[in-house]
């Protein structure tokens, strides 16, 4: 049996789509990669102006629909925390570093980085986080891969650049001007590191075989964090940050909810374990929305 894998274009996407195609090779399965060019990779406008990151997402899925390919293979971060109900997120690999990074050409940390200095991210999450930091900072929206943005630096559009640790050890870059965010002081979005493997809800047969490569615990604690998205009906659009990790069997969930401009924010830190997470997920959100998170990300 051949599985055919739908993935974007770019580097890290070939990269995932390759990750999960190792594992199900090594369990006996032929794979083909189908890359597909994403709405999300036809313009150049900002994604706040076009929809979201969904129409990196969009493409892939009506590859799905119409059986061209049987999974498809994406950052789950950019993946909406509500599904379509014909698609579910099968399995996710064992997760890279959730974190943050910032580079700059002069090397700057959050300690030293002069006032005015223009950091470019096309994140309302990380761009509400700089601001609550330093409120001096000015943000630019980027578009574009890594590369690309990391040509962008270096061509003097802006001062600094977030991206994901993850994309960055993915594909093996690393930059001595590099700052690594704290969690305290850049908390991730929901799923941040995770490679989502989806496909669809009907197709029984597809869904046995991706449990064979799923990280069930790892899977639990990606679905944790979207369900807090999904609860305070927010996208990737919205300035919400969530991470959920364990050790010796307790779950520590921190999690940030801000105004677009980083003025005001609701912060808390819970822990949790594998018997409560869900319930305790659907309380720790509803506590959010209590104290009006729901509207203070459209602030």
């Amino acid at each position: 049996m051949k599985i055919k894998i739908a993935t974007r274009n770019s580097e890290l996407a070939i990269f995932q789509a390759n990750a999960v195609a190792v594992e199900l090779n090594q369990r006996g399965f032929d794979t083909e990669l189908v890359p597909i060019v994403s709405d999300g990779d036809k313009t150049d406008q900002p994604l706040h102006e076009i929809g979201g990151k969904g129409l990196f997402v969009s493409a892939l899925e009506s590859a799905l629909l119409s059986q061209e390919v049987d999974i498809a293979v994406h950052s789950l971060k950019d993946v909406p925390a509500k599904l379509n109900k014909e698609f579910i997120i099968a399995a996710v690999l064992k997760r890279e570093d959730p974190s943050d990074v910032l580079i700059t050409k002069e090397g700057w940390s959050m300690d030293n980085i002069p006032d005015n200095s223009v950091i470019a991210t096309s994140s309302p999450r990380r761009k509400a986080q700089i601001l609550d930091l330093n409120s001096n900072i000015q943000t630019m929206p980027v578009r574009g891969n890594i590369k690309t943005r990391i040509d962008k630096l270096n061509g003097s559009e802006f001062d600094g650049l977030i991206v994901a640790k993850a994309a960055l050890n993915r594909l093996n870059l690393s930059f001595e001007n590099a700052y690594e965010f704290s969690v305290n002081e850049m908390l991730p979005s929901a799923s941040q590191g995770f490679i989502g493997i989806e496909c669809l809800r009907s197709n029984i047969k597809i869904i046995d075989l991706l449990n064979k490569i799923n990280v069930n615990q790892e899977m639990m604690l990606a679905k944790a964090e979207r369900d807090f998205v999904s609860m305070l009906d927010g996208s990737c659009l919205s300035p919400i940050a969530i991470l959920c990790t364990e050790d010796h069997k307790k779950i520590k969930i921190t999690a940030k909810v801000l105004s677009q401009d980083g003025k005001k924010k609701i912060y808390k830190e819970i822990t949790s374990n594998n018997e409560s997470l869900n319930e305790d997920i659907v309380n720790l959100a509803n506590e959010f929305i209590n104290e009006g998170a729901d509207t203070l990300i459209n602030e």
